[in-house]
């Protein structure tokens, strides 16, 4: 078994004439989290979203625990995989999105049992039983009978938090998971996430949220440009004297000494 549980090497995409991602190598290792940063436009989700095949890389690979993802290299040249193919690889893989996408007419109970009915088949009664556990597991257990509406933004995400984790995925993907709540609201999202990266899930966190990258990231990726700059531990990424363009980028939070590594 490889210790990458993502191997990214050589990914480039492109949207019309837009290059977003230039020529990207990255390991992800198993078991740790992996912070990406970077301003705005430099290219972060779409490389988290082309780590799930919600966009296909123009070139590169990309492995999933050491299988491909979306494409295989066989003895007639490089094919696209078969919907079962791509079904088992992604099924390694849960993601959780900027915004919370549940249906409002279910509960959080009901949606969280819906993905598991759907796509494991499960039976109405032992769907429940497992979303319940998950709703506990994020500390969601009492309101599981309310719907999105009577939840807060924070309750929401840790319920869509709940749906991934429902259907055992061995990589967890998160895309700005805090980008729409209130500052209030955002510790109590990542204090979820902080738990499941102590409990060793793989992890990927697109993010702004600094001072969770320099202190639950093992690994801190910048990107600029559609490029990765550099990577490496919070500790040297962040130690002063900074590389120019993440002092650039660092200036552009109030409080630097709030929340970095020193």
């Amino acid at each position: 078994m490889t210790d990458s549980a993502i191997s990214i090497k050589n990914v480039s995409k492109q949207f019309g004439d837009t290059v977003v991602l230039r020529d990207i190598n990255l390991e992800v290792p198993r078991g740790q989290v992996s912070c990406l940063i970077g301003p705005s436009g430099s290219g972060k989700s779409t490389l988290l979203r082309c780590m799930a095949f919600l966009e296909e890389a123009n070139a590169g690979t990309i492995l999933i625990e050491g299988e491909p993802l979306g494409f295989v290299e066989g003895p007639n040249g490089r094919r696209k995989q078969t919907a079962a193919e791509l079904r088992r690889t992604r099924s390694k893989i849960g993601m959780v999105f900027q915004q919370f996408n549940l249906w409002p007419h279910m509960t959080a109970l009901g949606n969280v049992a819906a993905s598991l009915r759907r796509v494991r088949k499960m039976s109405r009664k032992d769907a429940e039983e497992k979303a319940m556990a998950q709703l506990e597991k994020v500390d969601l257990a009492p309101r599981a009978h309310h719907y999105p509406s009577q939840l807060s933004g924070g309750q929401q995400q840790r319920v869509a938090i709940a749906r991934a984790l429902a259907l055992d995925p061995t990589i967890m993907l998160f895309d700005e998971p805090t980008s729409a709540l209130d500052p209030e609201l955002t510790g109590e999202v990542l204090n979820v996430m902080r738990t499941l990266a102590d409990e060793g899930m793989t992890m990927v966190v697109v993010t702004h949220e600094i001072g969770f990258a320099a202190s639950v990231g093992n690994n801190v990726c910048f990107l600029d440009h559609g490029r990765l700059l550099f990577h490496d531990t919070p500790e040297k990424v962040f130690a002063a004297p900074r590389n120019p363009r993440l002092e650039q980028f660092l200036d552009t939070y109030l409080d630097r000494g709030a929340f970095l590594v020193q």
